[in-house]
């Protein structure tokens, strides 16, 4: 296998995103076990959701080639352009989702195979096909998008606790400020694909932006969460604090202006954001 053939299946695979699974796994399995207790379970754990995560964007790409197809955004992805056939990706991705869960079932516990189980059937074959459907995607779509860090504690500690819920709203949350102002961004290729995202059925943009602050309101609450169940302490508290009221000021210009310019800077206070209240959670721990 060459290295552009290697490359078109690390694309299709979402490797970006399959690193920020794994990175919540990680905060999952920390905080559920206080720390990392055993390296093996740890490994097994990440390779085990790395191959269920990957295999689960291959079929996505494989569900979504026609739609890719007709966006500038998507229309040089390796199936689209030909690298790789539907019927390979296809074949890749049941095998990595079936290798992942084997991994998981039998080497971590049922409950966590369960777990990447539901995630996977909820992205491929619920979100997956609403995309095309009703803009409520996006909510359905933050489901298998919040259970990463659940299936990081549950391999720890083998059941699901109040901690695992706290981590689960946080992520469900944070993904709405993190996907609307993409899906303005990105409206008319969306439009292009067929897809109904919110800014393509409401193109005004109010109802986006509503949704956009709202989320933005409520992960203050959430993000505190970890404090108020004492997961965490003071230091946590006034950090996640701060970062979520910065996160909130980079929306309220995007709500105003509704420029590009507005959203593309949302995004980005999106992408720093979660890893810098996943690390406050941890960094707590030394205080």
């Amino acid at each position: 296998m060459n290295l552009k053939l290697i490359s078109a299946y690390l694309e299709i695979s979402k490797i970006r995103i399959v690193c920020l699974v794994m990175f919540a796994t990680t905060m999952g399995f920390f905080l559920g076990g206080n720390g990392i207790s055993s390296y093996s379970l740890w490994i097994l754990t990440l390779l085990g959701i790395s191959l269920v995560t990957g295999g689960g964007a291959a079929l996505n790409h494989y569900i979504e080639r026609d739609s890719d197809a007709k966006m500038e955004r998507t229309k040089n992805r390796p199936i689209p352009s030909g690298l790789i056939q539907p019927s390979q990706a296809l074949m890749f991705g049941i095998t990595s989702v079936l290798a992942g869960l084997a991994i998981l079932v039998f080497k971590v516990n049922l409950l966590t195979g369960f777990l990447a189980l539901l995630a996977s059937f909820l992205y491929v074959l619920v979100y997956t096909p609403m995309k095309k459907i009703t803009w409520w995607n996006t909510f359905v779509g933050a489901i298998p998008g919040a259970i990463p860090p659940m299936i990081g504690w549950t391999a720890a500690t083998e059941q699901i606790q109040l901690g695992t819920w706290v981590l689960f709203a946080i992520l469900f949350v944070w993904q709405h400020p993190h996907f609307y102002p993409l899906a303005w961004i990105l409206k008319e290729d969306y439009a292009k694909g067929g897809l109904k995202m919110l800014p393509v059925v409401e193109p005004d943009g109010k109802s986006t932006f509503r949704q956009t602050i709202f989320y933005l309101v409520l992960l203050i609450p959430v993000s505190l969460l970890p404090t108020f169940t004492k997961m965490t302490g003071d230091f946590y508290f006034y950090g996640a604090l701060i970062l979520s009221l910065t996160f909130l000021a980079f929306g309220i210009p995007l709500a105003i202006s509704k420029s590009i310019l507005h959203a593309k800077r949302l995004f980005a206070a999106s992408i720093f954001y979660l890893p810098m209240l996943l690390l406050l959670i941890v960094a707590d721990f030394g205080f």
